[in-house]
């Protein structure tokens, strides 16, 4: 094959639709479905319609199918060239489960059931073939995140297993074992001919009403007063109630060329694939797909021969600059670019050197900040959808997503917790074009890459950060981001290895284990600082009590506090789950202060505005950036502040849940709150950004004397994990209840007062709960030589699967590891369930015993020996 490739430059790209028709043939012969929907002649277009979806791509059909299915008949869908004409057309044909997260695993699982049945439901031939895949490892990292994804996978129900080499080279002759040490084997995968079935899923919505009407250009998107009401074409205006982004990689321009401006972060790169000729021995149509992470490549069967791509680290972006052209033709070859993984398919199969190669296709493919696709409703939008931004598995996802997306539409929620991928993640502080160029050219590698646990992105950083960053940078800080913010992690004193921390990648325990360790004890004993700006803040205001009576409504618990209290409290949906987990203090009689997590700022925002009632008298305000939060936690805060403040600080005088505003230092208006996240004594104080510096400087100058140092999260996680501190997005979803996570003390059922799910919430007090949220704390592992546990392993009760973690974190204070997750089982889960069950949890296979509990260990707590080396406060300034 190597032999071929230069004079294969000559082929004309012209060859490519011609080659592509071969593979989904069906899709250009017309016949009666085909006129339906997408007649030679243009049918005339309509005024109105419920639904309008942008894109003829195989999402965009999803959609239509999907609704379709759930009885929406009043829909249109938009192609601005010929159907399935995009990306949809070139794409490679895998459809694999193995998924970087759960919910995208489960939507390919979706998809390949459906695109398995389209054919007998439509009569269109989608080219379906159950091949099985290969996911190779050349190294025991890989493998043992092979192993991880195993056990992820059978939480769900989807067959694998891990295969030693030699029973690869029985499932693929072709395959050179002998650098492996190993796969994951996914006998359920399969491949299709993408244009096929993007026409089955055509034909089945135009057979349901649906209307698809090619060759028109949606121009923008009309709104008013929040609302969608028309879509203007160029052939001219539709009302609508409901818009759908479908555009793949042209999603972005679409979304900043509508009236109301949406933010829709993707960008498009350039994606190559070659296809051989048949080979001299035809490779059978069944033979598995094989995904070689560790070379960048991924093989399938192809008409006899090979198709074969890949993600390379040095990817090229393409359409900056904006919209290129109607239709994807293919682009310009480039085999020095695609040399690295020719070679890497010739060392992966030998043989193939010398078949020959029929063409080198290039094609788009748009991707997202995250490697996770965008879905869901607009913030600033209502009737504004949108699924776009596949990360080159839109075939794979697009069942499954289109049918949670229609889900989302029709009931006003989907069916699964879609939060990895709800477009809401991000805000219009992702939407600059250099910010998605350069981070799409991290984000294609890393589709390949080894992924260990707390992996950071590299590009776009610094872009939202608070006033004393460069201080705690100079300190030591070592960075995360966290909804563009940057916060720090830990902290590594002078004379530590800094390149080996920056670089520490495992499965293993970690080089940041001793600092925050120190960190930790530091909290416990003495006091440590944390910045937390990046805490979502709002400010809800109202000339009377309408601020009181929107937050009764919206929140579980009872706001109604005296003016200076706070309040732990979820936001609710009608099915009881969490929307939001906030604190909200009451400042003075009608103004109240509302703290969320840092990723909940456009999701909380969008969900307050929603149920907020239209009075000019009621006013919220996002103040994330006006203040600077300091968290101070540890017995000798209260010993800093009063120092400050000359103001006793004590729980006599300040209890807990207590928020007064008060002088720090010089400055003034410094919101205190006698509460930290953790558990721990302490404070929160939140400051406004022009005292942020002083008031840092002060608490560390006056802090000398008490052991005062910088911490970071990773000490915070590991906290608030040993207490049984459920946090949202990641132990707590929208399907999540008060009633599954020990939190019904929180929730004002026994009052008269209604609040948003309180009926989802008697109901299920009545029927009790099939799922608890528990602490399990591992037994006989070693934490310096085992697998640690991180999240999403199989938690397992007298050797039945009965659920999965959510979080994890070494316990210092226990000197064990601590995992929280769920537990369910059918028709009901009563307390003795989980304390009297001999449980393990799965860690990439292997099987650690577990105790669990519905509540803190504090016995164990208690009964922890004292260390010997006691602190020292001298020393804790200097580490």
């Amino acid at each position: 094959m190597r032999n071929c490739v230069w004079g294969c430059r000559g082929l004309s790209p012209a060859m490519l639709p011609r080659l592509l028709q071969l593979q989904g043939g069906a899709f250009h012969r017309v016949s009666s479905h085909r006129r339906a929907v997408s007649g030679d002649s243009q049918p005339p277009l309509p005024s109105q319609a419920k639904v309008v979806i942008c894109g003829g791509g195989i999402v965009g059909t999803s959609v239509a199918y999907h609704l379709a299915k759930l009885g929406w008949n009043d829909i249109l869908l938009l192609e601005q060239g010929r159907l399935g004409a995009g990306t949809t057309r070139m794409c490679a044909g895998i459809v694999s489960v193995a998924k970087a997260i759960s919910i995208e695993s489960q939507m390919a699982d979706y998809s390949n059931s459906l695109y398995q049945q389209l054919e007998e439901e439509t009569g269109v031939s989608t080219g379906y073939v159950k091949t099985g895949s290969l996911c190779l490892a050349q190294n025991q990292d890989r493998f043992l995140s092979l192993k991880r994804l195993a056990s992820r996978l059978r939480v769900m129900g989807i067959n694998c297993s891990i295969i030693k080499p030699k029973e690869i080279s029985k499932l693929h002759s072709l395959v050179n074992i002998h650098d492996l040490v190993g796969a994951l084997h996914l006998p359920g995968d399969a491949v299709v001919s993408p244009p096929d079935v993007n026409r089955a899923l055509a034909v089945s919505a135009a057979g349901q009403g649906v209307q698809i009407l090619e060759r028109t250009t949606v121009q923008q998107v009309l709104v008013e007063k929040g609302q969608v009401t028309a879509v203007e074409t160029d052939r001219g205006p539709i009302s609508c109630e409901y818009f759908v982004n479908c555009a793949g990689q042209w999603g972005y321009e679409l979304g900043q060329a509508s009236e109301v401006k949406v933010s829709i972060p993707l960008h498009g790169c350039e994606h190559f694939y070659l296809l051989s000729k048949p080979l001299k021995q035809p490779l059978p149509s069944n033979t598995p797909v094989v995904m070689d992470m560790d070379g960048r490549i991924y093989v399938r069967p192809w008409q006899g021969g090979v198709l074969s791509g890949g993600f390379e680290k040095n990817p090229k972006p393409i359409f900056t600059e904006g919209r290129n052209q109607l239709e994807v033709q293919n682009m310009q070859e480039d085999w020095d670019h695609f040399e690295p993984m020719l070679s890497a398919l010739l060392r992966r199969m030998p043989q193939l050197e010398s078949e020959e190669i029929q063409q080198l296709v290039n094609c788009p493919e748009s991707f997202t900040p995250d490697m996770r696709c965008l879905m869901g409703e607009t913030p600033g939008v209502h009737g504004y959808f949108v699924l776009a931004g596949m990360n080159s598995s839109g075939l794979a996802l697009a069942g499954g997503a289109g049918r949670y997306l229609a889900e989302w539409m029709v009931y006003g929620y989907p069916t699964a917790n879609v939060w990895p991928l709800d477009i809401k993640r991000f805000g219009n502080l992702q939407s600059s074009r250099t910010f998605l160029r350069h981070r799409v050219m991290e984000v294609m590698p890393l589709l390949y890459e080894l992924k260990v646990p707390r992996w950071d992105y590299q590009t776009g950083r610094q872009l939202r950060t608070s006033p004393l960053y460069d201080r705690l940078d100079t300190q030591g800080a070592r960075w995360m981001e966290k909804h563009g913010f940057e916060r720090p992690k830990y902290f590594v004193p002078a004379g530590k290895d800094l390149l080996s921390l920056d670089h520490s990648k495992t499965f293993y325990k970690p080089d940041w284990f001793d600092l925050v360790g120190s960190e930790v004890k530091c909290c416990k004993e003495a006091v440590c600082v944390i910045d937390m700006s990046s805490f979502t803040k709002f400010e809800l205001t109202s000339t009377g009590d309408q601020a009181l009576d929107y937050l009764q409504f919206l929140c579980a618990n009872d706001v109604d506090v005296p003016v200076g209290h706070m309040v732990h409290t979820g936001m609710l949906n009608e099915r009881g789950g969490y929307e939001n987990d906030c604190s909200v203090v009451r400042l003075s009689k009608n103004s109240f202060f509302v703290i969320s997590p840092s990723d909940q700022q456009v999701h909380c925002w969008s969900w307050m505005k929603k149920h907020m009632p239209n009075d000019p008298q009621l006013h919220l305000e996002d103040v994330s950036w006006k203040y600077t939060a300091l968290n101070l936690i540890g017995p000798r805060a209260t010993d800093i502040l009063a120092e400050l403040s000359y103001v006793s600080m004590t729980p006599d005088h300040f209890p807990s849940m207590f928020c007064k505003e008060m002088s720090v230092g010089y400055a003034n208006g410094i919101r205190v709150m006698s509460m930290t996240h953790t558990g721990e004594p302490g404070f929160m104080l939140y400051i406004p950004i022009e005292y942020a510096l002083h008031v840092y400087n002060e608490v560390m100058s006056v802090g000398q004397k008490y052991g005062v140092r910088n911490a970071g999260y990773y000490a915070l996680r590991s906290l608030r994990i040993e207490k049984f501190f459920a946090f949202w997005g990641q132990d707590l979803d929208s399907f999540t209840t008060p009633l599954e996570c020990g939190r019904e003390f929180r929730v004002k059922l026994d009052s008269d007062m209604d609040f948003v799910g309180r009926e989802a919430l008697l109901r299920q007090r009545q029927e009790g709960v099939a799922r608890r949220f528990v602490m399990l704390v591992l037994e006989e592992h070693d934490t310096e030589l085992d697998l640690w546990p991180w999240w999403g392993e199989p938690i397992l009760r007298n050797k039945e699967m009965v659920g999965a973690t959510t979080s994890s974190a070494y316990s210092y204070t226990l000197e064990r590891h601590v995992c929280l997750g769920f537990v369910e089982t059918p028709g009901g889960l009563a307390a003795d369930f989980v304390t009297r069950g001999d449980y393990k949890v799965d860690i990439a296979g292997q099987l650690y015993a577990a105790k669990a509990k519905l509540y803190p260990f504090s016995s164990l707590l208690s009964q922890q020996r004292r260390r010997k080396d006691q602190l020292d406060l001298g020393t804790l300034t200097t580490e």
